[in-house]
């Protein structure tokens, strides 16, 4: 080491000692036991002290392009394997695609700086990151950091140039092991990826991996008026591809599809955004650099935002971005040219927008797999209305998938086949056949009466939460709308919907209905439904937390809001409205008398009110099971919301992997407290009914009938399945079944349910 007076100190490459430490040192390390990672650890531990670094950093470039931070020493180590950057994103990205030493002696100043809030780094300003190669092809980023603003001399460069030349020969090696599984997965390998279905339906086909990214290597305007102009273009370029993408007929219906795609075409024309872009260039940046510069400044904001709201909108500020930058770029057809697509696309994606979704051809495309993403996201209510399947959080499938892999999407279990055998491809041809035609088979059924062998009619209805299900209600054959769940559209919202939207809203649905009935279930947010717009305290336990009806009392505004929209909207009709998450009795009367207030108001205006009012509640608290007949004479019917029951009873997070699917509806417990419930509301004459997902399930919907239940709600693709079982059952003969369950039975009832279906001939 050589240090002049004032200087800080460096490793001088120039000198044999510098170079010999470091290689000594590695060579020490790879003869040392131990894993990849730990091997991993030591490197960049040695380089830091030898650099005379507070940070040394080891990044490695995954098969999607993307790098992932491996190591670190100085910053959080949590942010290992977490922190991830798309391809070109931050100095970190720049340096690994166009394969150049980057040297800042101020990084958060740089207009390409991407700032992660997981590692720690705001307190570090020279970097001085340089490639991994190895045979011409990039491997990673070494990158070192110090608190000082400084620049880091030629001979700094060279040393950890020659090191990351050593570290890539140890890589490719296999020295450390386990690095190169993670790097290159074998692209031969069948691979079945759990994730979470996000739009149902099954696609086979072939991938298209998406990637979106437009790496910026201008930077700095050399002439400021021809980037004002260039940017001022891209802007009303933008605009009017939106304009048109919405104009599409498969997207011009009503529904919350529009809503989302009406309300990311708002962000385009955000004048905020426009300012901060105009203000980029202005301070002598490319209108490409600024594009880049205010993207992640407002990330490095957004990030910090815990709201699922805000990570959307994370995600609409990306897609936005990124598709400005292709038109300032020359490539404002998106990602692939539709004649690239194969006829059977299903796109593969960390990420994904609403918008960026519509890029492609939809004539081709099959289905979308993601990363992250779930079934309230932006593009999972694009991708239902477009009809594809989709799955997400799947977790690794952007760098297991290659461009034209074979690959199997489906959207019922959220299962997702890569590269499958030919006997799993054979399975799921047979699989997509049987679904069509047992689809036409359902559809024959659409007209005809839920009605078993013995002449015991079943009631089935359809839940739905979006303007957009609304045609379900006829094309599935359901009786009517048993759950309308009205927070949908709230949380899509991006300020509170006030009386006259939501009257609007609950207008539609009811017209849509053609004098069906519909239940509308009363705001239930709280939990793990945050409105962004709505101030609320976070919770250690939000499911039985501030939430639903809780919420709605303490703020009575809200509630009547709501209330006074039902009843307008259902002005000389009927209507029928549900409370959800109801713990006592006496949350009742509360309700009641806000809804009495409004109807007085009504009347003295001269409103028609509703000329037939429900009230319902929602058992959902295991609490009203034990004062259901204090309940029910106050109320005109009763709703089952098995899923957060089952979870209540059993004291297991219906969202948590290991706990979530412990506990099974058709054990001892619950059978018995909905064969209570059944006797209960037959004693006072309350209409009773099931609209939690076991309702959905034949073998579930099965049991239910057997316990006396006659009304199911589910959702609209079920209701075909479910009346096709109800047609081939004797409910006697299943009444017996389960009444020797609840006398004397251990366990599940679900095995005995089986083998009652197989000897009746009962398709399950």
């Amino acid at each position: 080491m050589v240090t002049k007076r004032g200087e800080e100190p460096r490793a001088v490459a120039a000198s044999e000692p510098a170079l010999r430490v470091i290689m000594r040192r590695l060579r020490d390390i790879m003869a040392e036991p131990g894993d990849g990672q730990a091997r991993l650890d030591k490197i960049v531990r040695q380089i830091a002290g030898v650099m005379v670094a507070d940070v040394c950093s080891l990044y490695l470039k995954r098969q999607d392009g993307t790098l992932e931070l491996f190591a670190t020493e100085g910053l959080l180590p949590t942010a290992v394997h977490a922190t991830r950057l798309k391809r070109g994103e931050g100095l970190v990205g720049r340096c690994a695609e166009l394969n150049i030493a980057i040297n800042e002696p101020d990084a958060p100043k740089h207009p390409a700086f991407s700032y992660r809030p997981e590692t720690g780094e705001e307190l570090y300003h020279s970097l001085l990151a340089v490639p991994i190669q190895r045979s011409g092809q990039t491997l990673g980023v070494l990158v070192v950091q110090n608190k000082t603003t400084k620049e880091y001399s030629d001979e700094d460069v060279e040393v950890l140039e020659s090191t990351a030349m050593v570290v890539a020969e140890q890589l490719v090696s296999g020295a450390v092991a386990g690095t190169t599984a993670a790097l290159e997965i074998s692209s031969s390998l069948s691979a079945v990826i759990k994730g979470t279905s996000i739009s149902e339906g099954l696609a086979l086909g072939h991938v298209v991996v998406h990637e979106s990214r437009i790496v910026v290597t201008k930077l700095m305007a050399e002439d400021p008026v021809h980037e004002m102009r260039r940017l001022e273009n891209g802007l009303t370029d933008l605009r009017l591809s939106l304009d048109e993408m919405l104009a599409h007929e498969h997207l011009s219906a009503a529904g919350e599809h529009r809503d989302v795609l009406d309300a990311y075409r708002m962000f385009a024309h955000d004048k905020g955004w426009e300012r901060r872009l105009r203000e980029a260039v202005q301070g002598g940046l490319t209108a490409d650099a600024a594009v880049e510069r205010v993207l992640n400044n407002t990330r490095a904001r957004l990030m910090h935002q815990p709201d699922a709201f805000w990570r959307e909108r994370q995600r609409d500020l990306d897609d936005l971005s990124d598709r400005l930058l292709r038109i300032l770029a020359g490539r404002p057809g998106g990602p692939i040219e539709p004649a690239e697509m194969p006829p059977d696309t299903v796109l593969v994606a960390r990420t994904m927008g609403p918008a960026e979704l519509l890029d492609y051809d939809r004539t081709k495309l099959r289905g979308l797999v993601v990363e992250d993403g779930s079934p309230q996201s932006h593009v999972a209510i694009v991708a239902k209305a477009l009809g594809i399947a989709a799955v997400a959080r799947a977790t690794g499938i952007v760098e297991r998938a290659s461009a034209g892999d074979a690959i199997i999407v489906d959207g019922v279990t959220g299962q997702v086949h890569l590269r499958p055998q030919p006997e799993v491809v054979s399975a799921y041809s047979d699989k997509a056949r049987f679904r069509a035609r047992r689809q036409k088979q359902y559809d024959a059924l659409r007209d005809r009466p839920a009605v078993t062998r013995d002449g015991v009619r079943i009631n089935l209805q359809m839940n739905a939460g979006l303007v957009v299900d609304m045609p379900h209600l006829e094309e599935s054959g359901a009786d009517g709308i048993g759950l309308f769940r009205t927070e949908l559209q709230f949380m899509l919202s991006r300020t509170f919907p006030r009386h006259e939207r939501q009257l609007k809203t609950y207008k539609t649905v009811l017209d849509e209905a053609k004098g069906k009935p519909v239940v509308f279930r009363a705001l239930d947010i709280g939990g793990d439904k945050v409105l962004p717009y709505l101030r609320q305290e976070k919770e250690e336990n939000p499911a039985i937390g501030w939430r639903a009806i809780r919420m709605s009392l303490d703020r009575p505004a809200l509630l009547r809001t709501q209330v006074r929209a039902f009843l307008h909207a259902a002005s000389e009709r009927e209507l029928r409205l549900m409370i959800p998450m109801v713990s006592e009795a006496a949350e009742i009367d509360l309700v009641r008398a806000e809804v009495d207030k409004e109807i007085g108001i009504m009347l003295r205006k001269g409103v028609p009110p509703p000329k037939s009012l429900k009230l319902g509640a929602m058992i959902e608290v295991p609490s009203l099971l034990f004062e259901l007949d204090h309940l029910l004479p106050k109320i005109d019917f009763v709703s089952i919301g098995s899923n957060d029951l089952m979870q209540f009873l059993f004291a297991a997070d219906r969202t948590n992997a290991r706990v979530g699917n412990r506990y099974d509806s058709l054990t001892v417990a619950p059978m018995r407290a909905f064969a209570e419930l059944v006797k209960a509301c037959a004693r006072h004459k309350t209409p009773l009914t099931l609209c939690g997902e076991m309702a959905g399930r034949p073998l579930e919907a099965m049991a239910l009938i057997g316990l006396g239940f006659r009304t199911l709600s589910m959702a609209p693709a079920s209701v075909g399945p479910v009346k096709s079982m109800i047609l081939a059952l004797h409910a006697g003969a299943v009444q017996q079944v389960v009444e020797r369950f609840l006398r004397d039975g251990k366990g599940s009832l679900r095995s005995e349910l089986m083998r009652f279906a197989e000897q009746n001939g009962i398709e399950i």
